[in-house]
Parts: structure tokens; sequence; C-alpha cells
């Protein structure tokens, strides 16, 4: 009995460790899981920190549903992994052919109802779903950032509406 208590004592430790360091992974990864938004006289500001590789990664909803944005300057358009589509509750429209940097592919129109980021939002978004988009990150791209003023400070990034 002694060392089934230390054995499942064990388990209990990795199993804790393992749940704390994803965690800190995560963090790393997406450090605005919790957008920070201001309310200025300039108007509506969210403040992103840049994550560990230096991107711009932040939480977000599509359609009230929780997703993860990537802030990305060269994507035309939003661009909504395929595999998202039916969570996301986004129509496929017409076949497109797109360039992106694996090369060129093809992507479906969407339209985007709702998209906020913080308290930011955008209503009735064009963007594309991309079938060689794997993973859960969105790339928020020039069509909605357009819609907003871009600072960046150091390695914070002020997006102002």
């Amino acid at each position: 009995m002694g060392k089934g208590m230390a054995i499942m004592a064990w388990l209990l430790v990795m199993a804790l460790l393992t749940w704390y360091f994803a965690g800190v992974e995560e963090q790393q990864n997406n450090p605005n899981q919790q957008v920070r938004s201001v309310e200025s006289a300039a108007g509506t500001e969210v403040i992103l920190q840049r994550n560990r590789w230096g991107h711009y990664v932040a939480s977000g909803e599509i359609n009230g549903q929780a997703v993860t944005f990537m802030v990305d300057t060269g994507a035309t358009n939003v661009a909504v992994p395929l595999h998202l589509q039916e969570r996301l509750g986004l129509e496929r429209g017409a076949s497109i052919p797109i360039n992106t940097a694996n090369g060129k592919t093809n992507a479906y129109l969407t339209r985007i109802p709702t998209l906020s980021l913080g308290a930011l939002r955008f209503y009735d978004v064009r963007g594309g779903l991309a079938p060689g988009m794997e993973g859960e990150e969105i790339l928020l791209g020039m069509n909605v950032l357009a819609e907003l003023t871009i600072i960046q400070q150091g390695d914070k990034l002020i997006l102002r509406q």
C-alpha cells in the first residue's frame, strides 16, 4: 500500500507540473489572453504585449466564439483556418487563388458578421477560409488593421479605433 501511495503521489506531482508548465508556455505564446482596453479622448485603444517570439498574439472573438488572433500586416484580409469554419458559424463562399508565404493556393471567401479584440468591434468583415492553415490562430489582416491607428512602442502595440 505504501508503494502504491508513493506512485500515486509522484503521478499527481507530474500531472500538476505538466499542467503548470502548459500554462506557462501558453502565456509565452499569447501574453494577451486578457486584452487590455483603454477609453481615451483619442478613442478606444487596445494595448498588446509582444510575445516571446516577437509576434502580437491576442485572444478575441468571432461571432461570440473565443479565438486567438495573430496581427499580420502581410495578410490582406482576415484569414481563418478552414477547419474552424463550422465552430465559428462562417459560410464558405467562392474559391479564390491566394499567395501565401508557402506559395500559391486557394481559399474560400467568407464574411465575418462580428469580430472583436478587447473593446474593439468590427462588423461584416471580409475574410478567407484557408484550407492549408493548421492550428487555431486566425490572422488579423490589413482589412481590419486599416481601420485602426497603429502605434508600436518597444514591445507594445497600441491599436486605436
